[in-house]
């Protein structure tokens, strides 16, 4: 199937394209991507160091940058070309914690991330680097900064039973009626239940978001620790993925038109605390599939009203971070720790599926997951240099004697 389509976009064109079914897909996969990890990036974010005003800034920024790229993207190419915040990068942040430098460390890292991203679109010697990670290794890093998060639902059996069982029992009971609607479920519960025992307080009306800027700082070990890893994670599991996905409905996207535009995007509002966006890949599939439209030359539309959701959503940016940030930690990380458990089940299946390549990603595996911290720099960048090391060592052949 050739899905491409090479007519010269018109409004006319556009109305003659346009479908109801088209227009709800696109509105619900904004509304699903964004429910089901919107915590992630909050919660992401607050382990960096950012105040709630930042946060808000953050989802304010990060909502119309991914639906602007979306938009245009979708409306240039014709083709459905989802983009979203990077899950497993803000993952990363959860998992790394306070960095030399503060929160402005992190924007400059957010900067950096999305420099190299850009530069990957017209270096080729970039794009070849990243080629030449392992798979393995780099699924084995991913693997090892979604670990701890992972447990989060069940080290939430110990501190609230019966909470993190209801939790846990309505993601399950979801997951196998409504596969899509899981996580926004177990999200809503965990925030239900504060609620029933008077967490929020007061406080809680509709503002608009207002824009927060931070001055960027370029540290070393923000550098090495967050703006390296989020730029190999981004790429490995959001943008080729994407792309792989795109392909797989018979949609070839030229990746240097992607990661301009989402890469330059990221650059500039990352001083708005914005984080790096990118290729989306499970919501990519909700646009590109039949369910957006019977002719591929349609499913487009979807892609471009999820993108007017994620701009409409991103005016609930003060309402999302008093909710998740003041709702019990122990639930809401119980409820983002399942959304990363299909993620991380694919990561570890990458990582280990391959027997030449099992002990260094293993290795590579336990030293992301660990916490390790050396000279001011996460366990992510020394996991990949020592597997990544470790795997060319095993590669070499043997010497004869």
């Amino acid at each position: 199937m050739q899905a491409n389509d090479n007519r010269p976009l018109s409004l006319a064109k556009f109305h003659a394209d346009f479908s109801i079914q088209a227009a709800v897909q696109g509105l619900i996969v904004a509304l699903v991507g964004y429910t089901s990890s919107v915590a992630i990036l909050i919660k992401g974010l607050a382990a960096v160091g950012a105040t709630e005003a930042q946060i808000i800034s953050a989802l304010l920024f990060v909502g119309l940058t991914k639906g602007f790229a979306a938009i245009l993207l979708s409306l240039i190419s014709r083709m459905p070309i989802s983009v979203a915040w990077s899950t497993p990068g803000l993952a990363l942040l959860g998992a790394t914690g306070a960095v030399a430098g503060g929160f402005p460390a992190v924007v400059g890292a957010f900067m950096i991330a999305g420099c190299l991203i850009v530069l990957a679109a017209f270096w080729t010697p970039l794009a070849r680097f990243i080629e030449a990670i392992p798979r393995p290794i780099a699924n084995a890093m991913l693997a090892g900064i979604l670990f701890k998060l992972c447990m989060a639902p069940f080290v939430a059996l110990q501190h609230q039973p019966v909470a993190a069982l209801a939790i846990l029992g309505l993601w399950l009971a979801m997951l196998k009626f409504a596969r899509l609607w899981a996580v926004p479920a177990a999200v809503l519960l965990a925030l239900a239940l504060t609620g029933a025992n008077g967490g929020f307080g007061s406080g809680l009306g509709f503002a608009w978001p207002q824009p927060e800027f931070i001055l960027p700082t370029l540290t070393l070990p923000a550098l090495l620790g967050v703006a390296l890893p989020l730029f190999i994670v981004t790429m490995a599991s959001q943008n080729i993925t994407g792309l792989a996905v795109l392909s797989t409905f018979g949609f070839r996207h030229r990746p240097r038109e992607g990661l301009m535009v989402t890469g330059f995007l990221s650059v500039v509002s990352a001083p708005l605390a914005a984080p790096t966006i990118n290729y989306a890949a499970i919501t990519a599939a909700l646009c590109a599939g039949a369910d957006a439209h019977p002719d591929p030359r349609r499913r487009y539309v979807a892609a471009v009203f999820s993108g007017i959701g994620y701009m409409l959503l991103a005016s609930l940016a003060g309402i999302a971070a008093a909710l998740v940030l003041r709702a019990s930690p122990v639930l809401i990380e119980a409820a983002a720790g399942l959304a990363l458990v299909a993620a991380f089940g694919s990561a570890m299946h990458g990582a280990i599926s391959e027997e030449h390549a099992r002990v260094p990603a293993l290795l590579t595996f336990f030293v992301a997951a660990s916490g390790l911290t050396l000279f001011g720099i996460g366990g992510a960048f020394w996991g990949l240099i020592l597997g990544w090391g470790i795997h060319l060592a095993f590669s070499k052949p043997a010497k004869s004697a």
